[in-house]
């Protein structure tokens, strides 16, 4: 019992569960496993590859197409371990994100503890969060112990990623060397998503909240704003959502597809969800009544716009 990979190999319409579990701590490692925040496959030259980031902060990683999954245990062992803490919803590693121009490449998000990369294929890993300010803790520049919500990679330029952090937005073009803040013009700094464009770099999305005590869109306004310049100017998109909206959208809550347009998504705390088929520039509510709204992921197939939650 407990969290599980199921597998599907026919778009959802039936699903296989490995026999003995596809992730499992062993009993030596004195851990259970909680939550499966994320599973992402590998680039398309690296068929079979899954990356998973778990609950407690692990990462696991899988040759066989999700049937098995090993832990790394260099991340698992890492030294800096004892100052990775637990943000309110949990010590996760959420985001896994393997390079696609350099198979030993990886970047790790987790909260809290910060961006790890990784350049050996996973045999070592180092924080790697210069320039993003935790201005809100006593120390408002550590380099391990920060809260990101989330990170995503630029495809058309994969040494760029971007950053939503518990208070900050970001943006490194050298791999995560460094980080510069993209957050003005933007209503708050606090958020959980960020995505990317499939194919045109500069372009990402964010969906800004009140912070910390009020997790509720800025003034009850719900908008996602986008960037086309790599975070130099933001354009707030509000046309079809509500007039007033007092839910949050969470860091896996949103997704965009490989169609052209790309499609953007995104479902709320509310249990609504919303699609947009030109980029976020209207959007339509597709569902809604449904329990909180956890994760969207969607996909272009034949070159129409789908999405499931």
């Amino acid at each position: 019992m407990g969290p599980t990979v199921f597998h599907s190999d026919d778009l959802g319409q039936t699903w296989q569960e490995p026999e003995n579990g596809a992730i499992r701590f062993a009993e030596e490692d004195g851990a259970a496993l909680e939550r499966i925040w994320q599973l992402y496959p590998d680039a398309e030259d690296r068929p079979g590859v899954v990356w998973a980031g778990c609950e407690p902060i692990s990462v696991w990683k899988s040759t066989d197409g999700g049937e098995h999954f090993e832990l790394n245990r260099s991340l698992w062992n890492h030294p800096d371990k004892e100052q990775w803490g637990a943000g309110y919803g949990g010590a996760a590693a959420h985001s896994v994100l393997p390079s696609p121009a350099d198979p030993d490449t990886v970047h790790v998000a987790m909260s809290t503890g910060g961006v790890y990369r990784s350049t050996d294929g996973g045999q070592s890993w180092t924080a790697r969060n210069h320039g993003i300010s935790a201005y809100f803790m006593p120390d408002p520049n550590p380099e391990v112990g920060q809260c990101v919500h989330k990170i995503a990679r630029d495809p058309g330029k994969p040494d760029t990623l971007f950053a939503q952090n518990h208070h900050g937005v970001y943006r490194s073009d050298d791999n995560a060397d460094n980080w510069v803040s993209i957050a003005d013009g933007l209503p708050t700094d606090f958020g959980f998503v960020m995505l990317t464009h499939p194919r045109t770099s500069g372009t990402a999305w964010v969906v800004p909240i009140k912070a910390d005590g009020e997790r509720i869109p800025p003034e009850g306004h719900l908008a996602v704003h986008r960037t086309n310049d790599g975070g130099a100017s933001w354009t707030r998109l509000s046309t079809g959502l509500p007039d007033r909206e007092f839910n949050a959208v969470l860091r896996d809550a949103a997704a965009v597809d490989t169609a052209e347009p790309a499609g953007v998504y995104f479902g709320t705390r509310g249990g609504s969800v919303y699609a947009s088929a030109d980029e976020g520039n209207v959007f339509v509510e597709v569902a809604s009544h449904l329990p909180d709204v956890l994760c969207v992921r969607a996909a272009a197939l034949d070159g129409a716009h789908d999405a499931a939650g």
